[in-house]
């Protein structure tokens, strides 16, 4: 399952996102990756997403695989939107 979101935050996905991010997706068993620019980390790597250096206007691709992975991608959707971080496309 994969949703796509461009990235409307003013200072990008930066440490306070993606901590946001990280936490939301930490308990779910499915796996979760974030695809950037044809690079995929995992998104419970706090690490990992912030080494992308994801800026404002940026397009990523959330894919998850598992047996949670609507529950995951729908709390993704929830964090990025309701946190400002960015929009469906």
């Amino acid at each position: 399952m994969k949703k796509v979101f461009k990235i409307t935050a003013p200072e990008g996905l930066h440490a306070r996102p993606c901590t946001l991010l990280v936490t939301a997706v930490t308990p779910f068993s499915s796996d979760v990756q974030l695809i950037y620019n044809d690079k995929s980390v995992n998104l419970k790597s706090i690490m990992g997403v912030m080494a992308q250096g994801i800026s404002t206007g940026s397009v990523v691709t959330i894919s998850a695989s598992g047996v949670d992975e609507e529950a995951l991608i729908s709390k993704v959707t929830e964090v990025i939107t309701s946190e400002g971080l960015g929009v469906e496309c």
